[in-house]
C-alpha cells in the first residue's frame, strides 16, 4: 500500500531542488512545449497548474512530491491545481473538487480523498459517493448535492475542459508551466523539471 510519506521524502526534494540549478532539461524530451500557450490567471507571477484526476494512482504517487514542493513555493509563483474533467467518470470527481473549494473544506478533504480511494480502495467516483465522503467534514449531503450540477461549478468545469483541450492533454498527471510547458510523470524528476522551467521563466522576465 502507497503511503504519503511525506516528512520522509522532505529532505529527498530539497536534494533535488538544489540539482535543479545544474540541470539542462531537454524539450520533447523532459518535457513539451505548448503549441497554443495559455494565459495565466494572475498576471506577472509564474503559473504552475497541475491537472489531476483522485482515481489516478500516478497522481496519488505524485500528491506527495507536489505538497512537499508547495511548502517551499516561491512567491513569484502561482499554484493552481486543475481537477480533469476528460471524461464522464473524471467530471463526477471534478465536480466534487469543485463543490469542496466552493464550500472551504477542500484544504481538510483533498488528500483523505486520495487516501481513502487508494489505500482503503473505496469507489468514490460518483455524486453519491461523493456527498456522503463530504458529509464526514462537515458538509450537508443535501448541500453538496445542490450545488453539485450548479451553474457556478458546471462553468468550472467548462472551463477546466477547455484548458485541457488548449493544452492537447491526453491523459493525468500534467503539470503546465506558465501556460507554456507540459511535465508529465508521477515522481521527484517533475519537480526538478517544474523548477526548471520556472527559473528558465524567470530569468526571462530580467
Amino acid at each position: 500500500m502507497k503511503k504519503f510519506l511525506l516528512g520522509s521524502l522532505a529532505t529527498a526534494i530539497f536534494a533535488i531542488s538544489g540539482s535543479t540549478m545544474a540541470a539542462n532539461f531537454v524539450a520533447g524530451k523532459d518535457y513539451s512545449v505548448v503549441a497554443n500557450p495559455g494565459k495565466v490567471d494572475v498576471p506577472g507571477k509564474i503559473e504552475v497548474r497541475e491537472f489531476f484526476w483522485y482515481g489516478c494512482g500516478h497522481c496519488f504517487t505524485l500528491e506527495p512530491y507536489m505538497q512537499t514542493w508547495l511548502r517551499q513555493l516561491p512567491k513569484d509563483v502561482n499554484f493552481v491545481r486543475t481537477p480533469a474533467a476528460m471524461n464522464p467518470v473524471w467530471e463526477m470527481n471534478a465536480r466534487g473538487y469543485y463543490v469542496s473549494e466552493a464550500l472551504g473544506v477542500r484544504k481538510k478533504t483533498h488528500l483523505p480523498l486520495f487516501h481513502a480511494i487508494h489505500d482503503k480502495g473505496q469507489q468514490i467516483f460518483d455524486q453519491q459517493s461523493q456527498a456522503k465522503f463530504f458529509v464526514k467534514y462537515g458538509v450537508p449531503e443535501a448541500k453538496f448535492n445542490s450545488m453539485f450540477n450548479s451553474f457556478a461549478i458546471t462553468s468550472k468545469i467548462s472551463q477546466a475542459k477547455q484548458l485541457a483541450r488548449q493544452y492537447q492533454l491526453t491523459g493525468v498527471p500534467a503539470v503546465v508551466v506558465n501556460g507554456k510547458y507540459i511535465v508529465q510523470g508521477d515522481n521527484g524528476k517533475v519537480i526538478q523539471v517544474v523548477n526548471y522551467l520556472v527559473d528558465q521563466e524567470r530569468k526571462a522576465k530580467k
